[in-house]
């Protein structure tokens, strides 16, 4: 596996180091040690696979709150997404800036979301299929979420955003706490 660290700390960018002869290609998604040898999460308890059905579509932006923070795996098995993380750590030097990478079934990226992000992604084709493993259970008293417009931070999507859940649109603005 291919560890890129991200501008924001602790959050990284894991591509596949492929074997390939002419059957196709083989590579590890996840090895305990390699994970360990960088200092990132090796244990998961949940494994979330989201269908996206429409171009454009975003899905976030999501935490957990206090010991029930996760950490995030994301990678997209079908089609494209816009995957993107922010640091909601208010002690952080990169406090509410943001990270977006695309991830696809072509190019075969993951995105390592560190406990204290938001994350959520934009739908890039139709049928778009997400796959994450998460560090804990969900828990929803501890949920939270950043609107995905919020001035306060500025995500730049690559497209328009075609839809969004009702939770979603309803998140609170940064500045209103």
């Amino acid at each position: 596996m291919i560890f890129t660290e991200t501008p924001l700390a602790g959050a990284f960018t894991i591509g596949l180091e492929k074997r390939e002869d002419a059957r196709g290609h083989f590579a590890r998604a996840f090895c305990t040690q390699e994970f360990a040898a960088h200092g990132l999460e090796t244990t998961y308890l949940q494994a979330n696979h989201s269908l996206n059905k429409k171009t454009g579509l975003v899905r976030g932006m999501h935490f957990q709150r206090g010991v029930d923070a996760e950490v995030k795996l994301v990678r997209c098995v079908h089609g494209a997404i816009y995957d993107v993380i922010v640091d909601n750590r208010p002690e952080s030097p990169t406090y509410l800036q943001w990270f977006g990478a695309e991830l696809s079934e072509d190019n075969g990226l993951m995105m390592y979301v560190p406990r204290g992000f938001a994350h959520g992604y934009q739908s890039l084709t139709a049928g778009a299929t997400a796959f994450y493993m998460v560090s804990n259970a969900y828990a929803p008293g501890a949920e939270g979420g950043l609107r995905f417009d919020d001035p306060a931070i500025g995500i730049e999507w690559p497209m328009a955003v075609t839809d969004l859940s009702d939770k979603d649109a309803k998140w609170p603005l940064v500045e209103q706490g």
